[in-house]
């Protein structure tokens, strides 16, 4: 990954001054040739750095502009840390830009910030669950939605359906260990699950994006339209007072307490696709829970007890 490079070079050019070719490739153990095409790049980027030829030239930032992490307060580089450590655990590239970053700041808050950066670890395994690798392919796409450059796809639908997509990729995101890509396409904004992704190739066209995107204002949209097809069916169930903790967690935003129905009941309104969802999730409550309503979920419910009744009578 360069981007870690290129911030090295900003902040050493920010605390030298000026830097050649040359010192920036040993203080970044890269070849002088790598050096000088990081810093033609940061050139490229629109940010003030220019050449100066000749003897005791060297790359410098216009003016002595400023990336400024040193103005930086106390507060403001805990939350940085806290916010980035927790990455540096998982990614070789992130480790070697946090060291730069701890490098830039001033002294008398390194400490704290090397602190910070060690205090919070992310395990996102459950437990008895294996650790999930990322996929190969965010890498590729991370590129590509970094490079501005459109993505070849050949996807799967929820109905196995494969099909092959020029898009332009505008941004990923990782909710719960499942990889989204939000991106353009000729019908406009699509989102791709990263797992039905078979194949995935960068091209050399430029990608094209809106100026207005915001990554995650287009997410907000995106789930709030999933919890909208997620809650179709939604059920009225009595239940006691004690047991309303468990059925949040088991319907997540799709459980709001609708008042008591009586001194230790509460009525509780229940949110699921189908009225065989909203069954299937209760039918292991018996009769610690009452349907109130729709007929449709006390119909899937008793045929649900039927079914068992059959397959087990009484012995």
């Amino acid at each position: 990954m360069r981007a870690d490079r290129l911030v090295a070079a900003l902040l050493l050019m920010q605390a030298k001054g000026r830097v050649t070719a040359a010192e920036l490739a040993t203080e970044l153990e890269v070849s002088v040739a790598t050096a000088r095409r990081d810093l033609e790049a940061l050139s490229s980027a629109g940010i003030p750095v220019y050449p100066q030829p000749g003897r005791g030239g060297g790359w410098s930032l216009v003016g002595g502009a400023r990336t400024d992490l040193s103005g930086l307060s106390s507060a403001e580089a805990q939350a940085l840390f806290l916010l980035v450590g927790p990455a540096a655990a998982v990614s070789g590239e992130a480790r070697a830009a946090l060291r730069k970053l701890v490098r830039a700041l001033p002294a008398t808050l390194r400490a704290e910030a090397e602190a910070a950066a060690g205090a919070i670890m992310i395990d996102s395994t459950r437990w008895g669950e294996r650790d999930r690798d990322r996929p190969e392919v965010v890498g590729l796409l991370q590129t590509a939605v970094v490079r501005r450059r459109k993505v070849r796809l050949t996807y799967t639908n929820s109905a196995r359906e494969r099909s092959e997509r020029l898009v332009d990729p505008w941004g990923l995101v990782d909710k719960d260990d499942l990889w989204y890509l939000i991106a353009g396409t000729e019908r406009g904004q699509r989102t791709f699950r990263v797992d039905r992704i078979v194949a995935a190739e960068p091209t050399d066209e430029p990608a094209e994006r809106p100026d207005d995107f915001a990554l995650a204002a287009a997410w907000d949209r995106v789930v709030g339209e999933v919890e909208q097809r997620r809650s179709r069916t939604w059920a009225t169930v009595l239940i006691d007072q004690r047991f309303v903790p468990i059925l949040r967690d088991q319907f997540g935003r799709h459980c709001h307490t609708d008042g008591d129905a009586d001194g230790n009941r509460a009525r509780v309104r229940l949110g699921a696709p189908t009225a065989l969802d909203v069954a299937r999730h209760l039918a292991g409550w018996g009769a610690l829970v009452e349907v109130v309503e729709p007929p449709s979920v006390r119909t899937e419910l008793a045929r649900i007890g039927a079914e068992l009744a059959a397959l087990y009578p009484p012995g």
